[in-house]
C-alpha cells in the first residue's frame, strides 16, 4: 500500500507488521506479539493461538503422536446455507491446515508422559460437532488405558449448529468420559483460553479435576451482550473474563502462556 510523507515522496508501507490488541486498543508491533508467544507487549492479554503452535510450545519436540486422525465428519442435517456443509468442512480443512476443530494425541511435556487435545478456534470458531467430541473421548480414554493424565486446552464459540442435535450430545459424550477416567483414578486438566464459550464450557471444559485459565480470556456459556439485553441490567466491571472468575472461585488457577508448560509438567508429575 503506497503512502506519501510530508515531504511528498511516495514509499511502499508493507502490509501486516502491525495488529491492533483486542484488550488495551493498542498497535503493536506483529513480529514482538509473536516473539512472546502472541501475548500483548502493553497488557499482557494473550491473543487466541492455533493448535499447532499450542502443541509446539507446550509438549517435548518429536514426543506428539496423533489420535484418531482419519475420523470424517458427517452432514447429518444436509445442511446448507451459502454452500453446503461438507463443503464448508473441505474449504476450512485446506484454509486452517487441520482435519477437524479438535486435534488429539499423546506426548510429553518435560518428560511427563500426558494425552493432549487442542482446540483449533480458526476451525469454525473451534466449534464442536460429532468428530470434536469424539476426538476429546477418545483421547480421556486413551489416557486411562495409558494410565496417564489428560490435557485439554480449549477455544471454542460452543456447540456446532450445523450438525444440530448431534454436536449438543457430544456435551454429555465428553463428561461421560472424564467423569469415567476419573472414577478409575484417572486426573485432568482442562486449561480455557481466549475465547471458550457455549456448549463446550458447560461440557468438558469445566469438570475436569484442575480448570485452569490464561489471562484475559472471555469464559462464559451466552456472551455478555446476549446476557445484558436479556436482564436489562449493566455486567460487572470484567465479566466473564478469566480474572474475574478467578475471584468468583470458578477456577483453580491462572496462569501465563509463559509459564504454561512449566507449570503443567508440575502439575501433571504429582499424577504419574
Amino acid at each position: 500500500m503506497g503512502w506519501t510523507t510530508r515531504f511528498g515522496k511516495k514509499r511502499d508501507m508493507p502490509g501486516g507488521l502491525w495488529l491492533k490488541c483486542e484488550a488495551c486498543g493498542q498497535i503493536v508491533f506483529r513480529k514482538e506479539v509473536e516473539s512472546r508467544m502472541r501475548v500483548c507487549p502493553n497488557c499482557n492479554f494473550h491473543f487466541t493461538i492455533g493448535s499447532k503452535q499450542r502443541l509446539d510450545i507446550t509438549l517435548d519436540p518429536g514426543s506428539f503422536q496423533e489420535i484418531a486422525p482419519d475420523l470424517e465428519t458427517r452432514d447429518p442435517l444436509g445442511f446448507t446455507d451459502k454452500i453446503p456443509y461438507l463443503e464448508k468442512i473441505r474449504q476450512t480443512r485446506e484454509k486452517v491446515g487441520v482435519s477437524e476443530a479438535a486435534v488429539a494425541g499423546s506426548g510429553r511435556i518435560k518428560g511427563v508422559p500426558v494425552v493432549v487435545v487442542v482446540l483449533e478456534f480458526g476451525f469454525l470458531g473451534g466449534s464442536m460437532g460429532e468428530v470434536v467430541g469424539e476426538r476429546v473421548a477418545r483421547a480421556v480414554e486413551t489416557a486411562g488405558e495409558k494410565r496417564v493424565p489428560a490435557l485439554l486446552f480449549t477455544s471454542s464459540g460452543g456447540a456446532r449448529m450445523h450438525e444440530g442435535v448431534i454436536s449438543l450430545m457430544q456435551m454429555a459424550k465428553t463428561c461421560a468420559a472424564l467423569e469415567r477416567f476419573s472414577r478409575e483414578g484417572g486426573f485432568s486438566i482442562s486449561v480455557l483460553t481466549h475465547p471458550t464459550t457455549g456448549g463446550v464450557t458447560a461440557s468438558f471444559a469445566s469438570v475436569t479435576d484442575v480448570v485452569l485459565a490464561e489471562p484475559g480470556a472471555l469464559i462464559g456459556f451466552a456472551g455478555p451482550r446476549v446476557i445484558q439485553q436479556t436482564i436489562k441490567q449493566d455486567l460487572p466491571k470484567g465479566f466473564q473474563r478469566s480474572e474475574f472468575l478467578l475471584e468468583k472461585g470458578q477456577l483453580d488457577g491462572m496462569v501465563t502462556r509463559e509459564k504454561m508448560r512449566d507449570d503443567l509438567a508440575r502439575l501433571l508429575s504429582y499424577a504419574v
